[in-house]
């Protein structure tokens, strides 16, 4: 089967971003079928740009629109724009496709996916993997009626030209129904633990300590991801004050880039915790921060207080499960029950970051909690989100749209 896959910020292993339609395309791949990527280079590395890049028996056809965390509403409104636009051509020349599986965000994916929909009269499926237009409405970055009008239209044509929809979440599979989609169009299938990646080699926690000697010494409570203003990081830094009172020996690292950081550095000079018991590293690529995970005590999923953000995917969560690490977030939803129903890490009070820092230096001086959240974290990954498990469900997704549109058009149906 030929699956045609649009992901306009595809990223592989040695790049710096989520690797979710990396993984599920090399999966794909080793099943038998044949898949062709259409995607930016924007978060690719380095030496992996330019047109077309073949690995893992998939192949990627990247086109040159950048992008950026830093750039402005309107600069990334024309990248979506662009995106679509270049990605519709290369949908209308590539060779006869069975399928096509167009993954948001942005929610303009669904234009070359309708494009490639009709160029190989083929079924859609539609990935969600944040409810768009509603979350940048929630944080005001969609303010204009007219705007928030076409988006709302962009997001019903979505739902209705496709066979089938994956949402990466509960919350985000009843956000699709409510909009009119009938369950037994819609499959969770979440994020998921690259359980191998981040467990089979533990040396690499002692090669990244050697290198940043000044983390020695104390719990290392981490954050790994975005620092936009929707993941409120103040509060990271506020826990890093208060821990200096309640928890001095404790660590707190942040390791990432985007809009806010320059706010976030700042507000930690303030506060005087940069270079005190706060630092900052540059986002690295997955194949790095597994090292990074593995010297953690804990590691962090941080949001906002906004009600929108409660049925997120976020990596950062899953990766932490992965490595067998606790995880502790400050928000509401999915994410809270499952770490209190399997007692896989810490929940922290959405807007008290004082508290927060007490409740950490609480639990991190308990060896044997640690340890059995820890082995509950492991346990979680292991049993709810393996990869090759989850991968295989969104293919029988495809495969279920595909036969579907077969016994559709056979003259006997």
């Amino acid at each position: 089967m030929k699956i045609l896959y649009l992901h306009q910020y595809f990223c592989p292993p040695a790049g710096t971003t989520g690797t979710r339609s990396y993984e599920m395309a090399r999966r794909w791949a080793a099943a038998g079928h044949e898949v062709s990527i259409v995607t930016s280079d924007a978060l690719m590395p380095q030496e992996s740009r330019g047109g077309y890049w073949e690995d893992e028996g998939f192949h990627v056809i990247k086109l040159s629109v950048p992008y950026g965390n830093r750039f402005n509403f309107w600069r990334r409104v024309w990248a979506f724009v662009q995106f679509a636009v270049l990605s519709s051509l290369v949908c209308l020349r590539v060779s006869k496709q069975d399928v096509v599986f167009a993954t948001s965000t942005p929610l303009t994916i669904i234009i070359p996916g309708i494009v490639a929909k009709l160029r190989h009269r083929c079924p859609l499926v539609f990935e969600v993997r944040d409810l768009w237009p509603e979350l940048p409405i929630a944080i005001g970055a969609l303010n204009s009626p007219i705007l928030k009008g076409l988006a709302r239209g962009l997001e019903l044509l979505a739902y209705r030209s496709s066979s089938a929809v994956v949402a990466l979440s509960p919350g985000m599979a009843d956000g699709v129904a409510q909009r009119g989609v009938p369950r037994d169009r819609i499959t969770v299938v979440p994020n998921s633990c690259d359980i191998e990646m981040f467990q089979n080699d533990r040396g690499q926690s002692q090669k990244f300590l050697e290198q940043h000697p000044h983390l020695r010494g104390g719990p290392l409570i981490t954050y790994l991801g975005a620092i936009g203003p929707i993941n409120g990081l103040d509060y990271f830094v506020e826990m890093a004050a208060a821990a200096r009172e309640v928890a001095p020996e404790m660590r707190f690292l942040l390791v990432g880039q985007g809009k806010a950081q320059g706010a976030v550095i700042e507000k930690a000079e303030k506060r005087g915790v940069l270079g005190a018991n706060f630092w900052h590293l540059a986002k690295v690529p997955k194949t790095e921060a597994v090292g990074i995970f593995q010297a953690s005590t804990l590691t962090c999923s941080l949001f906002i207080d906004l009600p929108e953000m409660r049925n997120n995917s976020a990596n950062k969560f899953f990766d932490g499960l992965a490595t067998g690490r606790p995880v502790a977030i400050n928000y509401l939803g999915w994410h809270a029950d499952l770490l209190k129903e399997s007692g896989a890490g810490l929940l922290l009070p959405p807007g008290d970051p004082e508290t927060g820092a007490r409740l950490l230096a609480e639990f991190v001086v308990d060896a044997q909690r640690v340890e059995r959240c820890g082995q509950a974290a492991s346990k979680l990954a292991a049993e709810r989100f393996p990869r090759d498990r989850l991968a295989r469900e969104a293919l029988d997704v495809i495969l279920g749209a595909v036969g579907r549109s077969s016994r559709a058009s056979s003259p006997t149906a």
